[in-house]
């Protein structure tokens, strides 16, 4: 079974001119496990198309499924439960909590899933550690580099354990070698964990760690290849 699946997906939005087709009948796969790019210039419909795979908006037309689940038929508590359970997601902006350390940052969705106490530690170490910031679970994030914002923010994505992970612009706020350290870290993540990554990005690099390529151009998908 697809991780994702997607089919005749369209989003318009009102404007002075008339509607505007952010998306148009853009409809693709993705495998488990599979790490897939999602390219496209600024305005192509790359964050439509992700917030719509995330229940972050409605499509105009057409359907998705998540790992089983029909996002494009649930309700908010669905989607609210969707979010929780099986989709997280990576910003350009890192969306961290300025008054908590690394480690409550992290800890943040395990302790709305109610996590027991020792249980939720052990899983925030094992966390930090893996995104390779073991020693700085104490500190907050304006006492940290923006790469390692964005690591403290990918720990957290990862901490409900989803199936399905989306990045949307990850290494937008980043120069080039840190974006391309996180780009690797993703992707390192991806095939250690067996976790569908879907990752919108303008870095050229991509594409030599992608194992599909997916191209937007003014809310159509190019044919791949």
């Amino acid at each position: 079974m697809s991780a994702i699946e997607v089919a005749g997906l369209t989003r318009t939005f009102p404007s002075a001119a008339g509607e505007v087709h952010a998306l148009e009948d853009v409809g693709f796969r993705v495998e488990a496990g599979e790490f897939v790019a999602l390219i496209g210039r600024s305005g192509s419909g790359k964050t439509t198309l992700l917030n719509c795979l995330g229940g972050l908006d409605r499509p105009t037309a057409g359907r998705i499924v998540v790992d089983g689940r029909e996002v494009t038929a649930l309700d908010d508590d669905g989607r609210t439960d969707l979010r929780r359970d099986t989709i997280a997601f990576v910003f350009q902006t890192f969306g961290l909590v300025p008054v908590l350390s690394a480690a409550e940052n992290v800890g943040l969705p395990l302790r709305m899933r109610r996590t027991p106490p020792a249980e939720r530690d052990r899983r925030v170490a094992e966390l930090l550690e893996l995104v390779q910031l073991g020693g700085h679970a104490r500190q907050r994030p304006g006492e940290l580099s923006g790469g390692q914002q964005q690591r403290v923010a990918i720990a957290r994505a990862l901490a409900a354990a989803p199936s399905v992970l989306i990045a949307d612009e990850p290494t937008g706020q980043l120069d080039s070698d840190t974006g391309t350290q996180i780009l690797s870290l993703l992707h390192d993540l991806s095939r250690s964990t067996g976790m569908t990554m879907l990752v919108s990005t303008h870095d050229p690099g991509v594409r030599d760690r992608a194992d599909r390529v997916l191209t937007l151009q003014d809310g159509r998908l190019l044919p791949e290849g």
